[in-house]
């Protein structure tokens, strides 16, 4: 007899776990595919993570059986979750960041994911791509955030591969502390052969792809330019080996010699791009490579150079110049039809500020609508999953969000982000 009865109590609580999250969204405007143009008065059906249907009116709740949770958004636009292709998790420019670095132990200086991850979260990012972070802290955030166990966007985190004295090697302090920064850097490497050894020691430890630099960087605190660093036989060999093992490459490139050197070598993206050009354009668009803008960034390092003394005297050089350009070439980039995904350098500016992207790439001449499709259709392009992500359509996974008026009429509505929804949970209403 209590055998039985425990046999109908596991029955019971085995028969309430396979029960559907049934939410039914009533969307005043609905962008369900980014380039086409929004549907009035839909309803999106979500079931667990994934979308199940969406229908043309409101349909009725007497039309499901069991429990449904309605989600009334019939005075709002909504669109698929935003995506953005360039960001540091772990990290914030700003005064302590020094004194922080010294102080702060690896372990509690990945916490500060967690706060800058529900920051972008709730700004409406629902998948990013971190480029440049403590690797194993990131992994660890990336793995949590999928797991459950803490809030935040979908991570597709990054291993830095970079070649001594270059932008992504470490700058500015006391040569005995450089010393022990590098110490142990496994993904430090110099000529093809170490960078080849470096590329695949970040993917036996948990790097869903490849970030590389193969120019220098503004805030490289060294007067060793923005022009290419990297070697074509390393940049090839990283290449190489990371697409051998089922990884992409994303490129940190300023100057054109260092852009077309990465293009040529067969990298998935170039990250800002600051100084493409005809030559570039084209290579762009043999290799179907896609441009990351980072507008933002650029906007940032100027406020900063001009208005504070947060930047030292090589940094504060090289940001008034490279982020001044940003701008006008990008709108040469995209006249020329290159592919753009979104992007923002987010942790130089300050996080959960993300589509303040959008507003400087319109003000470069973008549409509104090619900034959604950049934000949504080509970056699950550039990440591999346009399967499960970047429009609202049955099978894929139930990222979407509201705002009160449309983005395609005034850009800025992507700053105020009201209703985020995540693989079908509501995380912000």
């Amino acid at each position: 007899m209590l055998m039985a009865r425990y046999a109908a109590v596991l029955l019971a609580l085995l028969s309430t776990s396979v029960v559907a999250n049934t939410k039914v969204i009533y969307a005043g405007e609905l962008l369900m595919i980014p380039g086409q143009e929004p549907l009035r008065a839909q309803t999106v059906v979500v079931t667990d993570d994934r979308v199940t249907q969406v229908a043309s009116g409101y349909l009725s709740l007497a039309e499901f059986t069991g429990e449904v949770e309605l989600v009334d958004l019939r005075n709002y636009f909504v669109m698929p979750g935003l995506m953005d292709m360039h960001v540091h998790l772990q990290s914030e420019l700003g005064p302590t960041n020094d004194r922080d670095a010294l102080r702060l132990s690896e372990a509690l200086a990945g916490m500060k994911a967690i706060l800058y991850g529900r920051r972008t979260l709730a700004a409406g990012f629902t998948t990013v791509r971190d480029v440049g972070s403590n690797e194993a802290m990131m992994y660890a955030y990336r793995d949590a955030v999928a797991r459950g166990w803490v809030e935040g966007p979908r991570v597709i985190a990054a291993a830095g591969v970079a070649t001594t004295g270059g932008h992504n090697d470490v700058s500015g302090l006391s040569p005995e502390y450089m010393l022990h920064a590098s110490a142990g850097r496994r993904t430090l490497c110099d000529g093809p052969y170490d960078c080849r050894r470096a590329t695949r020691d970040a993917v036996k430890y948990g790097a869903d792809l490849i970030k590389i630099t193969s120019t220098g960087g503004v805030l490289t605190d060294r007067a060793t330019g923005t022009g290419q660093q990297m070697e074509m036989d390393e940049l090839q060999e990283i290449v190489r080996s990371a697409h051998r093992l089922g990884r992409k490459v994303a490129s940190h490139a300023h100057q054109e010699d260092g852009i077309i050197a990465a293009l040529e070598a067969g990298v998935d993206s170039i990250e800002h791009g600051s100084y493409a050009g005809p030559e570039s354009y084209e290579l762009f668009k043999s290799t179907g490579a896609y441009l990351v803008p980072t507008l933002l960034a650029g906007d940032t390092v100027v406020q900063m150079a001009e208005n504070t003394t947060l930047l030292t005297p090589a940094q504060a050089e090289k940001a008034i110049r490279v982020g001044a350009d940003m701008q006008a070439n990008f709108e040469g980039a995209y006249q020329a039809g290159v592919k753009i995904a979104f992007g923002t350098d987010s942790g130089v500016s300050q996080h959960g500020l993300n589509a303040q992207e959008a507003v400087l790439m319109h003000r470069a001449g973008m549409t509104p609508m090619d900034i959604l499709v950049s934000a949504t259709v080509n970056a699950a392009d550039l990440i591999d999953m346009s399967e499960d992500l970047g429009t609202i359509e049955v099978g894929k996974l139930a990222d979407i969000i509201a705002l009160e008026s449309s983005p395609l009429g005034d850009i800025e509505a992507l700053l105020d982000v009201d209703f985020v929804m995540k693989n079908g949970t509501v995380v912000k209403q």
